[in-house]
């Protein structure tokens, strides 16, 4: 039954719009009071780089701020993050509407190659006036669809406050106008 009523759920903020599709060939930014990034010429096996303290990384119009981000490069150029912080937050521009995607977490971990975040601990993602709470949401970003888990299925303590929460803002209907994002059923 949980997993039927988290499938519905879930469908109801699927989008026909998706992340800015022009992220995905932009580079990677990365701005940090420190770094340590080991030999660009290394070719051979998967390279690290540590930024730590107010750290932002951006590509396109993703970005992403933690206190640390530990940023992998394997050998076919594919870029993974650890982001970590109190708390990391995660924002990026849905292709074709002007609204964002925006999500926070104590733990993110951006996959380049698989465009997708996963939100650890006390995560949450809003879209619009839409919002998700859990103790873990992945997110791919290409297709917007979301998975959401409270503290009692990853293991945590379970509390009416470790639960899933979903927020569905109504439609604006006023005036015979609906303004609002036709991908979001009611």
């Amino acid at each position: 039954m949980k997993a039927i009523l988290f499938s519905a759920l879930t469908c109801l903020l699927i989008g026909s719009a998706y992340a800015e599709r022009a992220d995905r060939d932009q580079p990677i930014y990365l701005e940090a009071d420190r770094a340590t990034v080991e030999d660009v010429k290394r070719k051979d096996s998967i390279r690290v780089s540590i930024f730590t303290g107010n750290v932002i990384m951006t590509q396109g119009t993703l970005r992403i701020t933690a206190d640390k981000v530990i940023l992998k490069e394997d050998v076919d150029g594919f870029r993974y993050a650890t982001a970590t912080g109190n708390l990391v937050t995660f924002r990026q521009k849905r292709d074709g509407v002007d609204e964002y995607i925006e999500g926070w977490s104590e733990r993110a971990e951006y996959d380049n190659k698989l465009e997708k975040i996963e939100l650890f601990k006390q995560a949450r993602l809003k879209r619009g006036e839409d919002e998700v709470k859990g103790d873990y949401i992945s997110y791919n970003i290409t297709t917007e669809f979301f998975q959401v888990i409270g503290s009692h299925d990853s293991g945590g303590e379970t509390s009416d406050d470790n639960r899933v929460r979903i927020i569905f803002q109504p439609k604006n209907k006023s005036n015979g106008n609906d303004n609002t994002d036709p991908s979001i059923s009611e």
